[in-house]
């Protein structure tokens, strides 16, 4: 079982002060969120997952090229389940490396990346500054951050978009968009424009609703044109969009001006194709057959090194159930766009294993539909650690997913959270640490 460091604090007594400016929502839907206590990493498991995190990102950009390049538009609209709308920005290629979250289980089998969120990731706050505070509050624990230079890669990532847009002729100030109503996107948006105005950039924030269209033109906010935007709302849902009141479709109008150069995303465009669950079975899919792909394309995609790497640290991932039923290998059913565990179900041959996190009762039935109606892909299950965290309704037992934030293509920060078997929304968040070499000795 994983080792817990919980504090000899209550939840008020943390986060009234500076760890509740820093994360506003650590209670959320009527909930509490964050727990006074920190998930403790060894020294050796944060090193692995340091490296392994990217070269996993690595293979991720590569494969992401090799979509773009060689893949034609029925792959990407099939095995990927893009709409036809994405194609033309999905293809154009920007600077590899963004603000990502790959999600790692840490078990018998070792260290396994299940998936990656790779198009807008949160999370963010609670890496990079409570984290640190939490730290703080247990000095003489022997314990230390693994997220200290979350900041830097953050501003470094940001230049890195800038200087390649420049080259693009868009410049200006970055504006930062989210849901404005939303306590949880909006911080974490914010918490990123406040990393670039101390970077020297001139930087605005405008609430999503906010933001005006004019087809053709450019996209305005109070009267300002946008050039550069950094967006914390996901592109599978914004190609849908459309102005009730005027027809237009906005998400439509706004992706023309990103093909036609007038607009710059962050993340870019690309890395939705990296966020659809089916880039994992196509990583698999072309792991598989690598020695085939001099006859298609006139190069073998990976090296040795990098078949390693897959081979270590993903799992077999495929279009279809049939390789897992056939040999009765227990298996993750997850939908294309699936977040917070919605639309992802366990199974053992054609048997379902439980009853998931993402089903709950008081879920809307119309969201619930949108995720378990999509295609799926299918990932051999791997075993979750349990933990044992205290919490305001008492002691809770459940099992550990650790986000590892790499940004700019380095290792940036972890979020471990601690839910059911399918890591939802209502799983907590205990802040990591590492314990130093001495402490780890003396275990």
């Amino acid at each position: 079982m994983r080792a817990v460091h919980t504090l000899p604090l209550s939840h008020e007594e943390v986060f009234e002060g500076k760890a509740g400016r820093h994360v506003p929502y650590h209670r959320m839907y009527g909930k509490q969120y964050c727990v006074p206590a920190l998930t403790v990493y060894t020294k050796t498991e944060m090193q692995e997952l340091c490296a392994a995190a990217e070269a996993i990102d690595a293979i991720y950009c590569k494969v992401m090229r090799f979509v773009q390049r060689y893949l034609p538009d029925s792959f990407l609209i099939q095995q990927l389940g893009l709409h036809p709308a994405l194609l033309p920005v999905v293809r154009q290629e920007m600077v590899t490396g963004g603000i990502t979250r790959q999600d790692w289980i840490i078990g018998e089998t070792g260290l396994k990346c299940i998936e990656n969120n790779t198009d807008t990731p949160t999370g963010i706050p609670e890496a990079a500054a409570l984290e640190s505070t939490l730290i703080e509050l247990a000095a003489g624990a022997g314990l230390s951050s693994p997220s200290v230079a979350m900041d830097e890669c953050i501003r470094a990532c940001f230049c890195m978009w800038l200087e390649a847009y420049a080259q693009q002729g868009l410049q200006g100030p970055i504006t930062f968009t989210s849901f404005g109503e939303h306590l949880e996107d909006r911080t974490n948006t914010e918490y990123l424009m406040q990393r670039c105005r101390e970077a020297g950039f001139d930087v605005r924030y405008a609430p999503l609703e906010e933001l005006e269209i004019i087809p053709g033109d450019a996209l305005y906010h109070a009267g300002h044109k946008i050039n550069l935007l950094y967006r914390l709302y996901p592109l599978e849902y914004l190609v849908d969009d459309r102005d009730e009141k005027t027809g237009v479709d906005i998400g439509v109008a706004l992706l023309e001006l990103v093909k036609e150069g007038r607009l710059g995303l962050m993340n870019p465009g690309q890395h939705v194709l990296m966020q659809s669950k089916g880039f994992m079975a196509t990583i698999w899919s072309l792991y598989e057959r690598n020695e085939q792909t001099p006859e298609y394309c006139g190069f073998r995609l990976f090296q040795d090194e990098e078949l390693e790497m897959i081979s270590r640290y993903l799992l077999p991932t495929y279009f279809e159930a049939g390789p897992f039923e056939l040999q009765s290998v227990p298996y993750v059913a997850k939908s294309y766009w699936g977040r917070e565990g919605r639309g992802t179900e366990l199974f053992e041959g054609n048997r379902e294993l439980l009853p998931t996190e993402g089903k709950d009762e008081d879920e809307d039935e119309e969201l619930m539909a949108y995720y378990h109606q999509q295609p799926k892909i299918y990932q051999e299950l791997a075993p979750m650690q349990e933990v044992r965290i205290e919490t305001e309704e008492g002691p809770y037992r459940g099992y550990l997913l650790t986000g590892v934030f790499v940004i700019g293509g380095c290792f940036a920060g972890v979020l471990p959270r601690i839910g059911e078997k399918v890591t939802g929304d209502m799983a907590y968040y205990c802040a990591a640490s590492v314990m130093d070499r001495e402490q780890e000795e003396k275990k």
